[in-house]
């Protein structure tokens, strides 16, 4: 494994980029991640689990949290749902480097929860996923209580998108409705939901750390924005008041394993406030027995 670094860890936020899941991925993700996103040609073509498993390995990367997206309702060339089942595989041919996240899609109503329960009962799912800005519903938005209510009773957390949104397909724009500030009601309605807001919440940033300062079931997942780069309240919340509050995440393939972790470990981390960012924190939340 990766021996430049010496914590082993868990990444909280994964895409599975496989010959596989690539079938389900709209034309767009092209174009997208890498001229937008600058992912290296050789990533975004995708590969095998074998590959994933090594790039994972070279960042000493110990477990994953491969997610079952639903982006957008179904219907439009550019929206697209992962099944659960292609992540089912990949988690039941590598059970101790894979755990799955069902994505959710508020317009399926009470199938998509009872979708949701089938994938934490039956398939061993460890947390749900949400990308509001696909929906154009912010976090607070009713349509998501039933799944809220229902990873409540699940006791299974569920991470979703804060702060600006791209435009991932000229033809389907979607408004940035993930202010992190919505995940107020969200926390006070459910006080026993652990809520995570992945992407840091950049812009808004310091009102992504207001709300998981307030509210001692929400957490901030780090991925999608590179570490060099993020704002310097955030590394301050690590470091200090926050360092129980954040899950490492990289949103691969927005970024690679290893030049994460590398950047990581630039920003001078107190010990303890690094091992909880890379690890502890996430299990933790997430419940593992690692």
């Amino acid at each position: 494994m990766g021996q430049e670094f010496d914590i082993p860890a868990i990444d909280a936020v994964v895409n599975l980029w496989t010959d596989e899941a690539m079938k389900f991925r709209p034309q767009w993700r092209d174009q997208f991640f890498q001229g937008k996103m600058k992912v290296k040609s050789d990533v975004a073509a995708g590969g095998t689990l074998v590959d994933l498993v090594a790039r994972l390995d070279a960042a000493n990367i110990e477990a994953a949290f491969l997610i079952a997206t639903k982006a957008g309702r179904l219907g439009h060339r550019s929206t697209y749902h992962l099944p659960y089942e292609v992540v089912v595989e990949a988690v039941r041919r590598y059970p101790t480097r894979f755990y799955g996240l069902a994505g959710i899609d508020p317009t399926e109503g009470m199938a998509g929860v009872r979708a949701l329960e089938r994938a934490v009962k039956e398939f061993g799912f460890i947390g749900a996923h949400l990308y509001p800005h696909w929906f154009e519903l912010a976090p607070d938005h009713a349509k998501y209580y039933p799944f809220y209510a229902k990873c409540c009773e699940l006791d299974v957390p569920i991470q979703m998108q804060v702060g600006q949104s791209m435009i991932y397909a000229a033809d389907y724009p979607c408004r940035s409705v993930g202010r992190p500030i919505a995940l107020d009601a969200v926390a006070c309605d459910f006080p026993e939901l652990k809520l995570i807001g992945i992407h840091i919440g950049i812009p808004w940033t310091d009102e992504m750390i207001a709300m998981a300062w307030k509210h001692p079931n929400v957490y901030i997942g780090s991925d999608a924005h590179s570490p060099k780069y993020w704002p310097q309240a955030f590394v301050h919340y690590i470091n200090s008041y926050g360092r129980d509050k954040v899950i490492f995440g990289t949103d691969y393939p927005v970024l690679d394993f290893a030049r994460t972790r590398r950047e990581i470990e630039g920003l001078g981390l107190d010990p303890a406030a690094k091992r909880k960012l890379m690890r502890d924190t996430a299990i933790r939340v997430y419940g593992l027995k690692r």
